[in-house]
């Protein structure tokens, strides 16, 4: 779509009829999804569908990640009248991307949320697309994990993260934004030997043979040490990025449930990410942003930076050339 053809119209979230390509809607009008990208259930020649999992009744401090899908689409705005910066191809151009919408489920039955989640992003990627997820509580990555795994096999989990999510919890039909990594774990959907967390900064003894790069080994070693590191570990398994907010310092991204200091700065998240292209990544997701505590909107921002980098890591193996 031309920038003169754009001059013309409004809302290409219902209005566009081509999947690919540069939006260049004002950025402060219209209907907000996911990059401009149209809203539709009809996934025939959909390559990637972003979907919310606006679910954040698992949380163990402070609330308000179910309104994170909506944050992270409007912070969004912002991005889809440029190719993604670096990347030297356009994954808005070159793959058909679309909105999905957010998952819908019963707010009063939390325990069936989890089997939700398997069945709705496992419809998306048996229709033949890729799936990245904005969260919703960190407990939502749970579901994405099954549902890749039942697909691709044990998968090698990268976790960008303040916390662990290791801790032991052998109750299964708990739902923890906690403990759902220990769990994915013992029911072999990860590998945890082939998988790595990043930016760890909280205390929890018992690693579960998961490889931890933690905060300190960041600021030490610099993104790129720990980019290396990651496809050191990771190799050419399948893979699944899970981006936990608060990975990042909270000056970088005050609007989460469990901020800690120390963190990520924006920057090295950013080269962090570049620097894994070549990774053969199935899907992915960015979670636990919560808009009542993100009063500048900073968090909703990084977060949307965050989903379009899973994008280009996904299409860096699939583009053309």
């Amino acid at each position: 779509m031309s920038l003169e053809d754009a001059k013309q119209q409004i809302d290409h979230a219902f209005t566009r009829t081509d999947l690919k390509g540069s939006s260049f809607e004002n950025v402060f009008a219209g209907a907000a999804s996911f990059l401009r990208r149209k809203y539709t259930k009809d996934l025939a020649g959909v390559d990637v569908a972003v979907t919310g999992l606006p679910f954040d009744q698992a949380v163990t401090n402070r609330p308000g990640t179910r309104l994170g899908p909506r944050a992270i689409r409007e912070a969004s705005l912002l991005q889809p009248c440029d190719a993604p910066y670096g990347w030297g191809y356009d994954v808005l151009s070159e793959f058909a991307i679309a909105d999905y919408g957010d998952m819908p489920f019963d707010y009063a039955r939390p325990a069936e949320v989890w089997d939700r989640i398997t069945d709705h992003v496992g419809g998306i990627l048996d229709a033949g697309a890729a799936c990245v997820v904005l969260g919703g509580d960190h407990s939502v990555t749970f579901g994405c994990l099954k549902a890749h795994a039942e697909r691709h096999g044990p998968l090698s989990v990268i976790q960008f993260d303040a916390h662990s999510d290791t801790w032991t919890d052998d109750d299964m039909t708990r739902i923890d934004h906690g403990t759902f990594l220990y769990k994915a774990a013992k029911l072999g959907f990860v590998d945890p030997e082939r998988s790595v967390q990043i930016g760890i900064r909280t205390d929890n003894p018992d690693t579960h043979g998961f490889n931890i790069l933690d905060a300190r080994a960041v600021h030490r070693n610099g993104p790129e040490w720990v980019a290396e590191r990651v496809h050191e570990i990771v190799g050419q398994r399948p893979c699944y990025l899970t981006f936990d907010i608060d990975a990042l310092d909270p000056a970088f991204a005050p609007g989460t449930g469990t901020p800690v200091w120390g963190g990520l700065s924006s920057h090295q998240a950013a080269v962090i990410l570049r620097h894994l292209a070549g990774i053969d990544l199935k899907g992915g997701d960015v979670v636990e942003v919560s808009p009542p505590f993100d009063t500048t909107g900073a968090t909703a921002i990084a977060a949307a930076h965050v989903a379009t980098e899973i994008l280009c890591l996904w299409g860096w193996t699939r583009r053309k050339g």
